[in-house]
């Protein structure tokens, strides 16, 4: 399965610090490809890190390749919640691009 984590360096988490926030979708989202056996996916290859960080880019990188791949993975729903409110027309652009959108926390409680 090939796919592409988002981590929103903006959100605070649970009234978590910035950075704890970063810390926790890293880990979630990197166990998560591990387990699960997902071949991270990277688009540009002048991309600093194996994620995105802005979905605009990772809208424009996909439109520009032509890539559809299996899954776009998250932490939770509340990582692109504003930017789903702000621009829902380009939310449903971006997410036709993947079969499945998949959030990690949602994925970790359901084992529990």
């Amino acid at each position: 399965m090939n796919g592409i984590y988002l981590i929103n360096e903006k959100v605070k988490l649970n009234g978590l610090t910035l950075q704890d926030s970063i810390q926790i979708q890293k880990e979630a989202l990197t166990t998560y490809i591990q387990e699960q056996k997902i071949k991270v996916t990277k688009l540009n290859p002048y991309q600093l890190h194996d994620h995105y960080t802005i979905p605009h880019a990772l809208y424009y990188d996909l439109k520009s390749k032509r890539k559809q791949l299996d899954c776009l993975m998250m932490y939770s729903p509340q990582i692109i919640e504003d930017y789903i409110t702000t621009y829902p027309a380009r939310w449903l652009m971006l997410k036709s691009f993947f079969d499945k959108v998949i959030m990690v926390q949602q994925c970790a409680s359901q084992v529990q």
